[in-house]
This record gives C-alpha cells, structure tokens and sequence, in this order.
C-alpha cells in the first residue's frame, strides 16, 4: 500500500485547546479557551455566573448529551430534541460532590417498547464507553497543583498530587 497526500494518518493531530481561568473581580473569574470560548464563573451570589460545582455538572450532563447524540440521532433523526438534567448537592464538611444524578428527557413515544428498551440500553453503552467527564468522576483523577511565581524564569515549581 503506498500513501498519498490525502492520507490523514501522516497529519499530525491538532493542537490541544489550551485553557485558562482569569481573575476579574474578587470571587469572580473567566474561563477562556485558544479557540475563543469563555464562561463567566463566580460564587453563587454573583448574578449571571456559574459557580465551578455548576460546571462540573454542565460538564457531566453535556458529555452524556454528546456521547449519545450520534447513537439518538441514527434512531430519531437529526432534530430529535433532548435535554439532560443533572443535579446533586454538595457535601459542606467534605468540600465534594457525593452523588451527581442526571436525567436525560427525550421523547421515545413513537417507538414500540421492544425498541424504546434497545435505545436506551444503546444510550447506556455510549454514555458508558465514550462520555470522558463520567468517566473521569466514576475512576477519580489525580490532580497536580503546580506554581509559576515568576522567580524561576517562567518554569514551574511542582508540589505534586494533592
């Protein structure tokens, strides 16, 4: 087999959106990325801003939405409507999240149930295997705080997993 230019597999990957958080007021920062998003982030009494724990949960509920859209969308068609809600409160003592409960509504009335039940175990499966941010939550991750105080000419002091 010989390659052409039209080959993808010799292209390299694009590059990774790199993220950030700014300060913009006192408990109130934004979030941008390098392809030109940014989100507004504040404590819950900042009017017009999500909270970090909100956006964990959008972050949770947007990831069940994507990694199924395309197994709902062969089934329903690209203008099926769907909306995922997620909820959970936080544990105070323990500064965590113990449970996060998501509700996915889509309207399954025009399948017979045989077919409804296949759906939704196919809407599991895809959840399961390709939504990264659940996944992430069910395994834990280790987190690495790193300092970049401006004394070491722009490298990085690291304190390792917290």
């Amino acid at each position: 087999m010989t390659m052409t230019d039209s080959d993808d597999s010799t292209q390299p990957p694009p590059p990774a959106t790199e993220l950030r958080v700014e300060r913009a007021g006192t408990r109130r920062y934004v979030g941008h990325s390098t392809r030109g998003a940014r989100v507004e982030i504040g404590s819950v009494d900042v009017e017009g801003v999500f909270t970090p724990g909100e956006l964990l949960k959008i972050a949770l509920a947007s990831c069940t939405a994507m990694a199924s859209d395309f197994t709902v969308s062969r089934r329903l068609g690209d203008d099926y409507a769907a909306t995922v809600r997620v909820s959970g409160d936080a544990d105070r003592e323990a500064e965590r999240y113990p449970r996060l409960e998501e509700t996915y509504e889509l309207d399954l009335s025009g399948l017979d149930p045989a077919m409804r039940d296949r759906l939704l175990d196919m809407i599991r499966r895809s959840v399961d295997s390709a939504c990264t941010v659940g996944r992430t939550l069910a395994a834990g991750a280790e987190i690495e705080l790193g300092f970049d105080t401006g004394r070491e000419q722009g490298a990085a002091a690291v304190d390792g997993p917290r």
